[in-house]
């Protein structure tokens, strides 16, 4: 990142895109060990997902087909009972595995990839090695950061299911039933976007500043400020092309069975290269985010500052304080 702070704030949507790429690019050495040791793993774990969920539920459907052609009560409808519930109960164990490795990588990438770039930002010596001891400090913030956002997201669904409750009530039957329901949905899934990037803005800001869980959501709620649309275009953009490759793998792999074992394992691997390039630009677009909303709204980085607390991790990592961001305001 050769460009001054304040010229971030004039980065539009693809000025942002190429930016990633070009810190992606030019440091491909330490992002491509991060990859190998964390993005590859969290890749393989969702597409894993995907191909052992599918086949876990094959089988309780055909399991629950076979219990509907058996007599209640007989032998065979209490072994398939049986059966079905051991199998609903494996793939119960099994999601619950999958979220927490899925989470586990995911924060740590998360942690990896920001604390790289600011790294880059400053102009330091940046090593694997270095970036590998300090994760596992800045991961437990994430975390905080996670439940705060996990809550909030459960809260709003709470609210959301009991607004479509009392329109189901009062204004289901009505003549603006309709167009009370779809204006319900266009606000819910707004809802759900902001906090989406809410979500990811506060995670740079739990690695970068002193601020985590509740702090960290209002901190990246000021910062999004003005940048709110670009901030839903990139959102959207990458949430749009995660679906299309998890689309194609289930299409073409996982339900592919028409497709030969060669032709499966090839469009196998070709996800498999699009997800992790697009996690780990996805980690950097939303990184090269902060930095625009911190230029836009004039908060100025000590570069020295930032330098000097990055590199205190020997014994334990300590987060930034307000009293080393400067966040001065600097006239454009």
């Amino acid at each position: 990142m050769d460009r001054e702070q304040e010229e971030m704030q004039f980065l539009g949507l693809f000025d942002i895109f190429k930016e990633s790429y070009k810190i992606v690019f030019t440091w491909r050495k330490i992002f491509s060990q991060i990859t190998l040791a964390l993005i590859l793993p969290l890749s393989f774990i969702f597409l894993a997902h995907i191909q052992i969920s599918d086949l876990i539920s094959a089988d309780i459907n055909r399991d629950e087909d076979q219990l509907d052609q058996t007599q209640a009560g007989s032998a065979r409808n209490k072994k398939l009972n049986d059966l079905i519930f051991s199998e609903l109960t494996y793939l119960m164990l099994f999601k619950f595995a999958y979220f927490t490795f899925f989470l586990i990588f995911s924060l740590l990438s998360t942690a990896a990839v920001v604390y790289t770039i600011a790294c880059i930002y400053t102009a330091r010596d940046v090593s694997f090695k270095k970036v590998m001891s300090v994760v596992p400090k800045v991961w437990k913030r994430l975390m905080v950061t996670f439940l705060c956002i996990f809550g909030a997201i459960f809260a709003y669904n709470i609210v959301a299911g009991f607004l479509f409750i009392t329109w189901f009530i009062l204004l289901s039957d009505t003549s603006v039933g309709v167009v009370s329901f779809l204006a319900f949905l266009v606000l819910y899934f707004v809802g759900v976007v902001y906090l989406g990037i809410i979500w990811q803005l506060a995670s740079v800001v739990s690695v970068l500043e002193e601020a985590c869980g509740v702090k960290a959501m209002i901190k990246s709620r000021q910062l999004i400020r003005g940048k709110i649309w670009i901030a839903a275009i990139i959102n959207f953009t990458l949430n749009l092309s995660l679906f299309i490759i998890q689309a194609v793998f289930e299409r073409l792999v996982v339900h592919g069975r028409s497709l030969n074992m060669v032709n499966r394992v090839s469009y196998g691997i070709i996800c498999f290269l699009l997800l992790f390039k697009l996690f780990l630009f996805g980690l950097v677009i939303h990184t090269v985010i902060y930095f625009v909303c911190k230029s836009y709204h004039h908060e100025n980085i000590d570069k020295s500052a930032l330098s000097d607390h990055l590199e205190v991790y020997l014994g334990e990592y300590v987060p930034l304080k307000s009293k080393d961001v400067q966040l001065e305001q600097f006239e454009v």
